[in-house]
């Protein structure tokens, strides 16, 4: 059975957020980290700051769009505030 991953990664250069999707987390996060994504190689060093896996392709393509909109980046900041805390962002 395919698992689908959303996640979140911390710019530590900017402090902003890229939040994805992906079958295989290990694989996509060594991509950026080699600065193979476009939307995120100027923006390295990255830390994963948040990930959580679905059975059901859909329900993680909700939950990435969600984690994009305002509202779901604010619910995301108070769900880790301790995290965020140990990178400075607020």
């Amino acid at each position: 059975m395919e698992r689908y991953c959303v996640y979140t990664l911390l710019s530590l250069l900017d402090k902003r957020f890229y939040t994805g999707f992906t079958t295989n987390l290990k694989q996509r996060l060594q991509q950026h980290a080699r600065g193979e994504v476009k939307s995120t190689k100027d923006r390295r060093p990255l830390k994963l700051i948040h990930y959580e896996y679905f059975i059901d392709k859909n329900d993680a393509e909700v939950k990435e769009k969600f984690l994009k909109s305002g509202f779901g980046r604010k619910q995301l900041k108070l769900g880790i505030q301790e995290t965020l805390k140990q990178f400075r962002v607020e």
